[in-house]
C-alpha cells in the first residue's frame, strides 16, 4: 500500500439524503434513488481538462448514505436531523440533502432555508402547525430565537461556478433562493437551524432534481451529485488555503 502522503488531510465525510414518495402520482422519488446509487467514496477525477481537474492533495471523500429514504413527514424529519449531525459514528463534515422538484429539466442548489410558512400537509396528512406550537411553548419551542431564514455557510456562488464548469453545457444548473416551504425546505432549515443553535459551521446544501426517475435521469442525477460534492470539497479546500495564507501573511507583517 502506498502512503497517503503528508499533503493529504483526514478523510472527509459527506452525508447525502433523499426522500421517499409523497404523492400517489409519483410512487418513485428520484431523490432517494439517486442517493442510493452513489458510491461509497467520491471517485477519482475523470475530467480531461487539466484546468478543471481536482488538486492532487484533496482528501479522500467518504459518501455517507442512510439505510433508506427520509419519510416525507414533518415529525419524522424533525426527529431525524439532529442525530444525523451529532452521531460520532457518522462523523459528518458536510451534507447534501436531495429532493424532488417539478418536471422541468432544471437542477437547483438552494442558498437558504425558511423557518416559517409551511402550509401544506405531509405524507401523513398532517400540517406542521409551528406557529401555534411557538405560541404555546414560547421559548421552549425548538426554533425559538432562530432567524426566519438561514443561509448555507458554503460559498454557494463559488460552488455553483465550479459545478457548472464541470458539468455538461446543455444542462440548466442554477442557484435558487426559495426551497419551496415544504419537506425539502423543512429538512434544509432543520439542518441549518441545528448547526446554528450549536454555533457550528452550516456546511450543508439542498439539491433539487427534476421528478423523472427513468434510468438516464437517475444516471445524470448521480453524476451531478458527485460533481456537486467535488465542487464543494474543492471550494472549501481553496477557502481554507486562502485563509491560511492570509493569516500567515498577517502574522509575518506584524512580527
Amino acid at each position: 500500500m502506498g502512503s497517503l502522503g503528508v499533503s493529504r488531510e483526514k478523510e472527509l465525510a459527506v452525508l447525502v439524503t433523499g426522500f421517499g414518495p409523497f404523492k400517489e402520482a409519483y410512487p418513485v422519488n428520484p431523490s432517494w434513488e439517486i442517493a442510493a446509487l452513489l458510491p461509497d467514496y467520491l471517485p477519482a477525477d475523470r475530467v480531461k481538462d487539466s484546468a478543471h481537474r481536482s488538486a492532487a492533495d484533496l482528501p479522500p471523500v467518504r459518501i455517507v448514505k442512510l439505510p433508506g429514504p427520509v419519510r416525507t413527514s414533518y415529525e419524522y424529519t424533525r426527529d431525524l436531523v439532529p442525530g444525523l449531525w451529532d452521531s460520532a459514528e457518522r462523523g459528518i463534515d458536510y451534507a447534501v440533502h436531495i429532493g424532488m422538484a417539478g418536471p422541468q429539466l432544471v437542477y437547483s442548489i438552494e442558498r437558504r432555508g425558511h423557518r416559517d410558512g409551511y402550509g401544506a400537509k405531509d405524507v401523513d396528512g398532517k400540517l406542521l402547525e409551528d406557529e401555534e406550537r411557538h405560541k404555546e411553548q414560547g421559548d421552549r419551542w425548538i426554533w425559538h430565537g432562530v432567524p426566519h431564514e438561514l443561509l448555507t455557510d458554503f460559498d454557494i456562488d463559488d460552488v455553483h461556478r465550479r459545478w457548472v464548469d464541470r458539468s455538461p453545457k446543455n444542462l440548466n444548473l442554477k442557484i435558487s433562493e426559495d426551497a419551496g416551504h415544504y419537506l425539502c425546505d423543512f429538512i434544509y432549515f432543520s439542518s441549518l437551524a441545528h448547526l446554528w443553535k450549536q454555533q457550528r459551521p452550516r456546511k450543508v446544501v439542498f439539491f433539487h432534481v427534476p421528478l423523472h426517475s427513468d434510468p438516464a435521469s437517475l444516471e445524470r442525477g448521480v453524476e451531478l451529485v458527485l460533481t456537486l460534492i467535488r465542487s464543494i470539497v474543492e471550494s472549501e479546500a481553496e477557502r481554507k488555503k486562502t485563509q491560511t495564507t492570509t493569516t500567515t501573511t498577517t502574522t509575518t507583517t506584524t512580527t
